[in-house]
């Protein structure tokens, strides 16, 4: 796997983005969690307009007036040989909410489909545990499917620690705490 660091998003990368974005909805049409840690970019208008809402979400008191009751930060996985945006992470600064806190967890990540099996989404899970240190976050909360041996494996390997199966609206999800 080449380097790759979590920047946050920025303009700099908004042709990127905006073929990310459409890279995921060309491969991943059937999956209802193509967008996950990427709160919104399917139904915005633009790349531009996807940042915006992103840098909104950062602060309690903007992050409301766009309809989510959690703060959170979303990083770019940003291939350092070539600039390329190979997957899209987002943090949130706490779960005190009746969905994160029993199902949706510290954060979601998309890896690129042209970029996956390559470890990126690991490492991106890794890097994002920093920033939730660098926070003050000292545990993260971090979910997936039942059927997602791919993400299971990603959670366990960064340290997760299972704690319990639950059904969320006819799917089965398992909880894993990392601590930070």
């Amino acid at each position: 796997m080449e380097q790759i660091e979590l920047i946050e998003v920025q303009m700099k990368y908004a042709d990127d983005i905006w073929k990310f974005r459409q890279e995921i909805l060309e491969c991943d049409a059937d999956n209802e969690d193509r967008f996950a840690g990427c709160l919104s970019l399917d139904e915005s208008e633009s790349a531009k307009e996807w940042i915006t809402i992103c840098e909104q979400r950062k602060s309690e008191e903007t992050c409301e007036k766009i309809g989510t009751a959690v703060p959170s930060h979303t990083y770019l996985a940003v291939r350092k040989n070539d600039d390329r945006v190979v997957g899209v992470i987002d943090l949130r600064h706490h779960i005190n909410h009746p969905i994160l806190g029993t199902w949706g967890g510290h954060c979601g990540y998309s890896v690129r489909p042209s970029e996956r099996g390559k470890g990126y989404a690991k490492e991106m899970l890794r890097l994002n545990i920093q920033k939730a240190k660098a926070m003050g976050i000292d545990r993260l909360l971090v979910t997936c499917d039942v059927r997602n041996e791919a993400s299971e494996k990603i959670i366990l390997a960064n340290g997760g620690v299972f704690e319990k199966t639950i059904a969320v609206d006819g799917c089965e999800m398992k909880r894993y705490w990392i601590t930070v």
